[in-house]
């Protein structure tokens, strides 16, 4: 497989692509820039790449020359690793594709990629990126009146009348002896914590497992997707 080649021979892919699909310079750019086209089987994703006629050029099925929409990406971050890393783990090598299909990794998502849901660097499971400042708003801003749901492993005796305690902040419940789902509203970031401790039980993992009406379904750790156009937090 030959990557796109940005020496001075060949032709700008813009103009090769207005060639093959018959459009205009401004559309070639737009499927290019939507990730629409492959060089020798590898997505190129800048109209200014040169090729050369040995090259193969194609269109990606589905090809529409519209400009890319933001992206929301929901991640299963890892216990133990820092917020300020997660985006590095980001790419095509981590996306995990709904049944083989989804639309395909490009670096222009990761610019001006903001994290909308952080947590604790011990803690693990569902946080959101976003470029749409329509997520953000509703994550950020609206934060108070969204739902989250975690469960947390836990050690320790509870102390009497803690379940129902921890059931004024927001609805808890055992799902083994050792592992708490607690779900509610704004909560905030080690909250659990400290309102376990203050019932006996000592917080040893925490996983966050939705955000509104989103959850992180069979992400594994480390691993991401594309927020579909028909869901909503």
């Amino acid at each position: 497989m030959t990557a796109p080649s940005n020496t001075d021979d060949g032709i700008r892919l813009a103009k090769r692509v207005a060639d093959v699909a018959g459009c205009s310079r401004a559309d070639a750019e737009r499927y290019i820039a939507g990730g629409w086209v492959s060089v020798d089987g590898v997505v190129a994703e800048d109209p200014a790449t040169r090729v050369t006629a040995a090259q193969q050029v194609a269109m990606l099925p589905g090809a529409t020359p519209v400009e890319p929409e933001p992206v929301t990406i929901l991640l299963h971050k890892p216990a133990g690793v820092e917020q300020d890393a997660l985006l590095a783990t980001i790419g095509a090598d981590t996306q995990v594709l709904d049944n083989g299909f989804g639309k395909p990794f490009l670096r222009r998502h990761l610019f001006k990629l903001a994290l909308a849901t952080p947590l604790e660097t011990t803690a693990s499971g569902l946080v959101v990126f976003s470029q749409d400042w329509r997520v953000m708003r509703k994550l950020v801003e609206d934060a108070p009146r969204n739902e989250y749901e975690y469960v947390a492993e836990v050690d320790g005796k509870i102390a009497e009348g803690g379940l129902d305690k921890l059931g004024r902040m927001f609805r808890a419940s055992w799902q083994s002896e050792a592992r708490l789902r607690i779900a509610g509203k704004n909560i905030q970031r080690g909250q659990i914590e400290r309102l376990c401790g203050d019932v006996g039980l000592k917080v040893t993992a925490l996983r966050r497992l939705r955000i509104g009406r989103i959850s992180m379904g069979s992400l594994p750790p480390g691993g991401w997707r594309y927020l579909r156009d028909v869901e909503r937090f």
